[in-house]
């Protein structure tokens, strides 16, 4: 099932659903350190912190995902403005996701790609995608369309201006 939010739609709240195969299965014993980035997990969440000693080590599924080059969610750029506004939209969903993965580990932008005439953001996490596609729409409006596919869990946004 695919759904499409446009205007006031789109505060509407995405629901995860408990098939996210990232998602550990099992409490993970604390604490446990990301060998990959260095995340800590503590108190039940992924945080930045000093690495405490003899701590257990896994892949956090931020890393996981992108070791399996499998993206939590798509933002999809288009548009004239686009060309012409390339460096200041990217910087700005840079800017989204250093402010969010500062508190959040877990979100993040794996790979910025052009494709023909758009640029597609994949992330570690579906609600990046959506502060990423939000914080687009505020700063300089634009069409807004946000696609979400509960079977597999991953959002897509499209931006176009």
């Amino acid at each position: 099932m695919t759904h499409e939010w446009k205007g006031r739609d789109r505060d509407r709240l995405i629901q995860e659903h408990d098939h996210d195969t990232y998602k550990s299965k099992r409490k993970l014993p604390e604490p446990t350190v990301c060998p990959e980035c260095g995340a800590v997990f503590h108190q039940g969440r992924w945080t930045w912190t000093s690495r405490p000693p003899d701590a257990h080590e896994t892949l956090c599924p931020a890393c996981h995902r992108v070791h399996d080059h499998y993206p939590a969610g798509y933002v999809t750029l288009s548009g004239e403005f686009l060309r012409a506004h390339s460096e200041e939209l990217l910087r700005l969903a840079r800017h989204v996701e250093a402010r969010e993965k500062a508190e959040h580990p877990l979100k993040r932008i794996m790979d910025i790609a052009e494709q023909d005439s758009s640029t597609v953001i994949t992330t570690t996490d579906l609600h990046l995608v959506r502060s990423i596609g939000d914080a687009l729409f505020h700063a300089y409006e634009g069409t807004l369309d946000y696609r979400y596919a509960e079977e597999s869990n991953i959002l897509h946004v499209t931006w176009e201006r």
